[in-house]
């Protein structure tokens, strides 16, 4: 399935220092956008981290997990989205599981991992 075209979609709402997998992270931007079809309603959730786009997930609103998405590489190029919601790590500022939150390491679907925190982005 191809990457949903966001200006076909109504932005929903936004929320800075989202929470991802219930952990808060400094600086993550989501911004949620719904669309009608039918009966049913797509949802498109847009991922950013200083300004910079990490993931999109869309699928439906009546449905507990995203149905597809795809990260967004540093070069400036989506990934070929995939099945279900993205693969996506904490990373803290130390080993302790309390440690303070720092970013994001998201998995592409080769496998690398490419990191969005306080320090440039850069491949794991």
């Amino acid at each position: 399935m191809p990457l949903p075209d966001l200006a076909t979609y109504t932005p929903h709402r936004t929320v800075t220092d989202a929470t991802f997998e219930g952990v808060a992270v400094p600086g993550l931007r989501a911004e949620f956008f719904h669309r009608a079809e039918g009966e049913r309603v797509a949802s498109a959730g847009r991922y950013s981290l200083g300004g910079r786009d990490l993931l999109l997930a869309w699928g439906w609103t009546d449905e507990p997990d995203c149905r597809f998405s795809s990260v967004h590489d540093p070069d400036g190029f989506w990934h070929p989205e995939t099945a279900g919601c993205p693969v996506v790590e904490i990373l803290r500022d130390g080993a302790a599981p309390d440690a303070p939150v720092t970013g994001l390491a998201l998995r592409t679907p080769a496998g690398q991992w490419i990191t969005a925190d306080r320090a440039p982005a850069r491949a794991r």
